[in-house]
């Protein structure tokens, strides 16, 4: 099954840089985008994605489209062709990334192991669709499933560290900060309101009782790297067990390499986990930073996403529990490897 390029699961309203913290961070613990809704309906038909195409780009006007049946958040994707996408974004923030991925893309690209969307033609605001858009390249893949004991997870968390490295060694001249550049402490009042909110459907004195933890870890000085910000498994595409490509790159930039290290508890067993953080060389303070990151983004999502969207509440699920089990010593339930979805 092929996955748009640049498509995935993260929080719709993505702004950049620490300034825009205090802004974005009350829609990612909780009520869906009153924007998202009110465009919903206008975003449901393929009828849209053919004007614009036959407005802005009339050489692709013969090609069909097909909408893509996807969990994400931040975009309608319909495919155009065979070998196209077409992203047209739900929201203002969404829209914003628009740019900065049809910029920085095309430089990043050559650097890194696995294919990754390839920019073909930004479209503009037309009297029907207020907001820029994109076509790009769609890439054939699955995405991959943690704990159905299907695939391969110590060499697909091998491919996972190719990329991360690979990233990270990019030059970060003149590079945006990534939608998650703050430092993890300043999401502490949201994560721990949100864990609050959540008591009796997960083990909130647990789950803050990790949060500690990761807050314990020193935080990061050091200078920002680049980052792809959202290694959820809406976002990257495996074959045969291996990693084939990364999509989404709508929250790319530099900040802390810990926030790459979701990847261990989104993607990835235990055990596979392990091998990933050998590899990335993650010192204790940037591992247990990157626990953090996951489960704060996982609780957000959670809550806004458990009765909405069931892909991305079962994959904050997956993350949860994870991170609980490694405090009791315990496997991780999950609906994603066989675990009861009961409150605790």
């Amino acid at each position: 099954m092929g996955r748009e390029t640049g498509h995935g699961t993260r929080m719709t309203l993505c702004r950049r840089g620490p300034a825009w913290f205090t802004h974005r961070m009350p829609f990612d613990s909780a009520t869906p985008d009153p924007a998202t809704s009110a465009s919903a309906a206008a975003l449901a038909s393929p009828t849209l994605v053919r004007t614009l195409i036959a407005d802005q780009f009339p050489h692709w006007a013969d090609l069909p489209v097909r909408a893509v049946d996807a969990s994400g958040t931040a975009n309608a994707v319909y495919r155009l062709g065979d070998d196209k996408a077409v992203r047209l974004p739900r929201t203002e923030g969404s829209a914003a990334d628009v740019a900065t991925e049809h910029r920085w893309l095309p430089r990043l690209a050559p650097q890194l192991p696995v294919p990754v969307p390839a920019p073909l033609a930004q479209g503009v605001p037309a009297e029907d669709f207020p907001r820029p858009w994109s076509v790009c390249t769609w890439l054939e893949g699955t995405n991959p499933a943690p704990g159905t004991g299907t695939w391969a997870p110590e060499l697909f968390a091998a491919d996972l560290a190719e990329f991360v490295l690979a990233l990270r060694r990019i030059d970060p001249t003149d590079g945006p900060p990534a939608y998650r550049s703050e430092a993890l402490a300043d999401r502490d009042a949201v994560t721990r309101k949100v864990i609050a909110e959540l008591d009796g459907v997960l083990d909130a004195e647990a789950a803050t009782a990790a949060w500690d933890e990761a807050l314990s870890a020193p935080a990061f000085r050091g200078a920002p790297v680049w980052v792809h910000g959202d290694l959820q498994p809406g976002n990257v595409l495996v074959e045969d067990g291996r990693l084939t490509g990364v999509i989404d790159f709508a929250c790319m930039g530099l900040a802390d390499p810990a926030v790459d290290l979701i990847a261990a508890w989104y993607l990835l067993p235990a055990g596979a986990g392990e091998t990933f953080r050998t590899a990335v060389e993650a010192d204790e303070a940037t591992w247990e930073r990157g626990l953090g990151w996951a489960l704060s983004i996982a609780v957000m999502e959670l809550a806004a996403y458990r009765e909405s969207n069931p892909v991305m509440a079962r994959n904050a699920w997956w993350v949860i529990e994870g991170i609980l089990a490694r405090g009791t010593g315990r496997d991780g339930g999950s609906p994603m490897n066989g675990g009861e979805l009961t409150p605790s």
